[in-house]
C-alpha cells in the first residue's frame, strides 16, 4: 500500500484542480477504486500525494498535473519545414509557436509536401517514447493516389513490402474514395522512417498526390484548421501515455 505524504495535497484536491472533477466527484471516483497512486489503487480520501511527483491514473490513464507541460497539435500546412528553425529563411514550425514562452520541440516529422498533425510539446519522456519504435505507436494517414487500387492490395500492404532500408507493413487499409484517375486511400502504420508511406505506395504502383496524417495514436486531427493550433485534452494527452505504456 503506498503511503501518504503528510506534507502533500489531497489526493481528491490535485483530481479537482486538473479538472477530473468536482473534488466531491473525485472523492467518489477515489471510493470507487478507480484512481491510482504509483501503480495502486488508492480508496482512502485522506490520501495526500506530491502532485509534481505522483504517478496518478485515472481509469487506467495517466493523468498530468504539472501545469508547466504544455501538449499542442499543429495541423501543419504543407510547404512548412518540420523544425522549429531554418538557416534558410524558410517556412518552418517553430514560425508557428514562435510567441510561446515554453521551449517547445516537435514530435516526429512531417516531410515539407506532407500535411497534417503534429504534436508539439516540452514533455521530452513522452515524446522520445511516442518517437520510438519500439512503442508500436500508430499513425494514420490520407492518401490521395494515381490510377484505380486493385481489390487484393490492402492484403499485400498488411502482408509487408520490401524497400531499400527494409520490409514495411501496415496494420491497416481501406479505400476510402474512388475518382477518376485517383483513389483516395487511409493507412495506419507505426513506422516513422523518412517518407515512409510516399515510398511505400510508389513501390506498389501508386505514387502520392497528396498526403494528409489525421492521427497519431489517440490524438486526432480533427477539424483543426490548416496552420491552426489547439491544445490536446487531458483525455487526448492519457492516450498517449497509455500508448506507450506510462
Amino acid at each position: 500500500m503506498t503511503s501518504s505524504n503528510p506534507e502533500g495535497v489531497r489526493l481528491q484536491k490535485v483530481l479537482a484542480q486538473a479538472g477530473v472533477a468536482s473534488r466531491r466527484a473525485s472523492e467518489e471516483l477515489i471510493a470507487q477504486g478507480r484512481v491510482s497512486v504509483d501503480g495502486e489503487t488508492v480508496r482512502e480520501l485522506g490520501k495526500r500525494v506530491d502532485p509534481d511527483t505522483a504517478v496518478i491514473h485515472v481509469d487506467g490513464e495517466r493523468l498530468i498535473v504539472d501545469d508547466t507541460l504544455v501538449y499542442l497539435a499543429l495541423n501543419k500546412p504543407k510547404g512548412v519545414h518540420s523544425t522549429m528553425s531554418d538557416e534558410e529563411g524558410r517556412l518552418c514550425v517553430g514560425d508557428y509557436v514562435r510567441n510561446r514562452r515554453e521551449r517547445l520541440f516537435h514530435v516526429g516529422r512531417l516531410d515539407a509536401e506532407t500535411e497534417g498533425l503534429l504534436l508539439l510539446t516540452n514533455d521530452g519522456d513522452l515524446a522520445n517514447k511516442l518517437m520510438h519504435p519500439s512503442f508500436h505507436v500508430p499513425k494514420t494517414y490520407l492518401a490521395e493516389v494515381d490510377g484505380a487500387v486493385p481489390r487484393g492490395l490492402g492484403k499485400r500492404l498488411r502482408s509487408g513490402i520490401e524497400l531499400d532500408d527494409g520490409p514495411v507493413r501496415v496494420d491497416e487499409f481501406r479505400v476510402k474514395d474512388v475518382q477518376a484517375g485517383r483513389t483516395l486511400v487511409e493507412l495506419v502504420l507505426h513506422e516513422g522512417r523518412k517518407h515512409v508511406v510516399r515510398r511505400l505506395l510508389r513501390e506498389v504502383g501508386h505514387p502520392v498526390r497528396k498526403l494528409v496524417r489525421t492521427a497519431v495514436g489517440g490524438v486526432q486531427l480533427g477539424q483543426t484548421k490548416p496552420g491552426a493550433i489547439r491544445k490536446l485534452n487531458r483525455k487526448e494527452i492519457g492516450s498517449l501515455y497509455k500508448a506507450v505504456g506510462s
